[in-house]
């Protein structure tokens, strides 16, 4: 059966996709740490990423890096915060996401967003990755 990660991916269900390609997708987290935290997730459903190729976490890093640069900008943070965690979906997934304190990794404070603001997270990240 498909993750919740792959049906978003596939548009079955909505999602706010900012980054799509032959390899992995990147949407934002609905219960995000801080806004325009983001999960780049492979298209391939693996459940631990240290079960990745070389080439696809090699791949998920860049776009990560890409990602955090265009958060930089758009929220100007001091910072980008990676997490690899992986209990909540059992699909391999980064989760990318601005900071500018240290208390922002901890995953138990993350919160729903509303869809309205989660969209113009969306439309201002998309816009900043057109631009690079």
């Amino acid at each position: 059966m498909a993750t919740i990660f792959t049906k978003i991916i596939e548009g079955d269900i909505p999602g706010h996709v900012v980054w799509s390609d032959e390899v992995c997708a990147a949407f934002l987290d609905i219960e995000p740490l801080t806004p325009g935290h983001v999960l780049v997730v492979p298209r391939q459903e693996v459940d631990q990423w240290v079960d990745l190729t070389q080439e696809t976490l090699a791949h998920l890093m860049d776009v990560c890096a890409t990602i955090g640069r265009a958060q930089q900008r758009v929220y100007g943070a001091d910072r980008v915060g990676v997490i690899v965690q992986g209990f909540e979906v059992p699909h391999a997934h980064v989760h990318v996401f601005p900071t500018s304190d240290p208390g922002d990794f901890d995953l138990g404070r993350k919160g729903p967003r509303d869809q309205d603001d989660l969209a113009a997270d969306a439309a201002a990240l998309r816009e900043e990755l057109n631009r690079s």
